[in-house]
């Protein structure tokens, strides 16, 4: 075992996994992966959502090692979770994404790659063993958009995820005081700051700086993070459903009344997202955007969640409140950030064994067993 590993608690929460980032990332780096819109209202509304739904423990039942596997959208997978759409992973380590990568590939969880990733889809997919998903933007041409759906298609990928919540970037002040844009570029109040992080910079200068790996050839028209990405309409949604034959889910949902639409064009699931927080200060929180959802589409059709997750019984409680799979985002760039890959496997474990034991209080012995029925509220009344 490498000595990162061995500075790695047994069972680290996720605050540890945030601070340890915070101390080993430049402020301009752990801003730009913690930060989120506004006043950061909707990126604590996710969080307190979980945090305020209690669950119910039963008693007098088998403990039983607690199966973990599920099916979601014809795909079975080691694990009900896995890791959302993030651009630009390496920012958090060097290898970052490559890390998520055969982690997806040993657990056999979906890992989406970005439109922005720092690594080309085409490698992605590879590492990942067939359990790579891509996420979609479209900006700049819808010709570029689709010539990178070709490359997903192309490369095996069977599950592509367009991402609809972002019209505008939204105004993300941590990002706009630090000076942060993409292409990076450093300007001198930023050199002090990489200085005393000498762990990151050293790691980052060595390894190459981060870049936008998908838009490096002629093939795309470039890819500009503060254009508005008005090509993602109900009128692209119904030519990409024509010409993407295989998995389709339209990500970044929080109203019923558009999920309700979604299915009818025939997407093959809705990813309910405000996109960490990131995009509106105003946002509903996803658990409750989960619920309202749930209820208008009935229980059959497949929903996807991101936002606010931050431990093994909030997956619990997303799937009791109705997600088929659960995706989660800050926390891999955290783990990574405080220990590389080894931090990613850390998280992995703490997660498992985080559900094995919410499994076994509310006397559950799999996944699938999870429903409404495990809610205090079922039992106790709405508060």
């Amino acid at each position: 075992m490498s000595s990162t590993a061995r500075t790695i608690d047994p069972l680290p929460l996720y605050a540890d996994w945030r601070s340890a980032a915070r101390r080993r990332l430049p402020r301009l780096i752990f801003d730009f992966i913690d930060g989120a819109a506004g006043e950061e209202a909707a990126l604590h509304r996710n969080e307190s959502a979980f945090r305020d739904l209690p669950l119910m423990p039963r008693v007098l039942v088998d403990p039983r090692e607690a199966d973990l596997t599920s099916n979601v959208l014809g795909q079975p997978l080691g694990l009900p979770f896995g890791c959302a759409p993030m651009g630009m992973c390496d920012l958090a380590g060097p290898g970052t994404d490559a890390a998520l990568a055969r982690a997806a590939a040993r657990w056999r969880f979906p890992l989406c790659i970005s439109t922005a990733s720092s690594t080309p889809l085409e490698r992605l997919a590879e590492m990942s063993e067939g359990h790579a998903w891509f996420q979609l933007y479209v900006t700049g041409s819808i010709e570029a958009a689709l010539s990178l759906v070709d490359r997903a298609e192309a490369a095996g990928i069977g599950t592509l995820v367009l991402t609809v919540d972002v019209p505008r970037l939204g105004k993300r002040p941590r990002d706009l005081r630090n000076g942060f844009r993409t292409p990076l570029r450093w300007q001198a109040r930023h050199l002090l700051d990489f200085a005393l992080h000498p762990r990151w910079s050293l790691g980052t200068l060595r390894a190459g700086v981060p870049r936008m790996a998908n838009y490096s050839g002629a093939s795309a028209g470039g890819y500009d993070r503060t254009a508005a990405r008005r090509g993602a309409d109900w009128e692209f949604l119904q030519r990409l459903r024509q010409r993407w034959q295989r998995t389709l889910v339209v990500k970044g949902v929080v109203c019923p009344d558009d999920a309700m639409r979604i299915r009818e064009l025939g997407a093959d699931a809705v990813y309910v997202s405000n996109h960490g927080g990131r995009q509106m200060d105003a946002a509903p929180a996803t658990l409750q955007a989960l619920r309202a959802i749930r209820d208008a589409v009935g229980p059959d059709y497949p929903l996807v969640l991101d936002g606010g997750l931050r431990s093994g019984e909030d997956i619990v409680k997303a799937r009791a409140c109705g997600a088929d799979l659960v995706m989660l985002g800050r926390p891999w760039l955290y783990a990574s950030a405080s220990a590389g890959a080894p931090g990613v496997q850390a998280l992995v474990q703490a997660l498992l064994e985080d559900m094995g034991i919410a499994l076994a209080q509310l006397g559950c012995s799999a996944w699938r067993e999870v429903g409404p029925q495990v809610l205090a509220e079922r039992h106790l009344g709405h508060s």
